[in-house]
């Protein structure tokens, strides 16, 4: 048994305790610091979130950091944003590198910021000729996100790669109680380290790749009395150019397809699946399925790519319909060198 194909089975092993733990310990709808969840790339989005076995750029570490351990050229980036439902922002930004032709290993370095908004804080009142509550003002809730990413080839088969992050979620100062007829505030900040890990293996048939990946292990966080966990997920997943089994120009014409399993800590397990047609590795037209979700299900999504004197640029766009919420929009810029 050879030293790759034993790291294959250690990692598996480790990574399948997590969601047994998970479901032994399940509380629904009850995680926190959700944004953590939220897809960073459109590209992503528009493969449905099937993105565990796709090999990429910087943006890996949003999904499985293993992802990035054969990244072509020295630099990988990518900006990002998602027009989220109810008017909030989330940016992210990713950076990759690649020295010494990734001999040892890549390194990156990922960042989300989410906007939420100005939110009216009120109280109650109650004195009866009153309208029921006092107007205090407006305070703004934050989210942050920083991560520190490393992955490595370990042979043409096998990839791992993990992630270190710290997040933040500031909720602001809110009145806590009054006393003699003064509000006084308390602050609601919550902070914690979490962990990604995750693998890639290449499975030499064809193009035919196997990912596993856990994301946001940690331990519990509250804020002032109540305790959660974050938003644990464990995911396996499969990706392929099915035009493999054809005799299609393979540098005019590409059809990735994905599919991942999903087993979250706060919701059932779901099925996601995605593709992507690229036209002369420069157009790409994608569209995505996930399920059974609530809200949205579908998503589509489009991509531009171009490569000048060695510079590569990328533009790409997700439309997601939400439902009973407004379409979620998103939007990439990727640049590589």
């Amino acid at each position: 048994m050879n030293m790759t194909f034993r790291t294959l089975v250690a990692t598996l092993l480790l990574l399948g305790v997590v969601p047994l733990v998970a479901r032994g310990e399940q509380k629904l709808a009850q995680t926190g610091l959700k944004f953590l969840a939220v897809t960073a790339d459109p590209r992503a989005e528009a493969f449905g979130g099937a993105f565990t076995a796709v090999e990429g750029s910087s943006s890996a570490m949003f999904f499985n950091p293993s992802c990035m351990a054969r990244l072509n050229g020295l630099t990988s980036v990518m900006l990002a944003r998602t027009n989220w439902i109810g008017e909030i922002k989330h940016n992210f930004g990713s950076i990759a590198f690649s020295p010494w032709g990734g001999d040892y290993g890549v390194l990156g370095v990922a960042v989300q910021f989410v906007d939420y908004g100005e939110i009216i804080e009120t109280i109650r009142d109650g004195n009866p000729l009153g309208n029921g509550y006092i107007d205090l003002g407006t305070f703004k809730p934050t989210g942050l996100m920083i991560g520190v990413g490393y992955a490595r080839a370990l042979s043409d088969k096998f990839s791992l790669g993990g992630n270190v992050k710290y997040a933040q979620q500031d909720l602001g100062e809110t009145v806590n109680q009054v006393v003699n007829g003064e509000y006084i505030k308390a602050g609601n900040k919550a902070s914690v380290f979490a962990f990604d890990f995750g693998i890639l293996y290449r499975t030499g048939f064809k193009s035919l790749n196997f990912g596993m990946t856990v994301r946001n292990f940690s331990k519990e966080v509250r804020y002032q009395d109540e305790g959660f966990q974050l938003p644990l997920t464990f995911k396996i997943g499969l990706a392929m150019n099915v035009l493999d089994f054809t005799d299609l120009d393979k540098e005019m014409h590409s059809l990735l397809v994905a599919v991942d399993a999903e087993h979250p800590r706060d919701f059932g397990e779901q099925v996601r699946i995605g593709g992507e047609y690229l036209f002369m590795k420069t157009l790409a037209l994608r569209i995505g399925y996930v399920g059974p979700a609530d809200e949205h299900s579908v998503s589509y999504g489009v991509g531009v790519k171009q490569s000048f004197e060695g510079v590569g640029f990328g533009f790409d766009y997700s439309y997601t319909p939400f439902g009973i919420f407004d379409p979620v929009h998103r939007f990439a810029l990727q640049f590589s060198l």
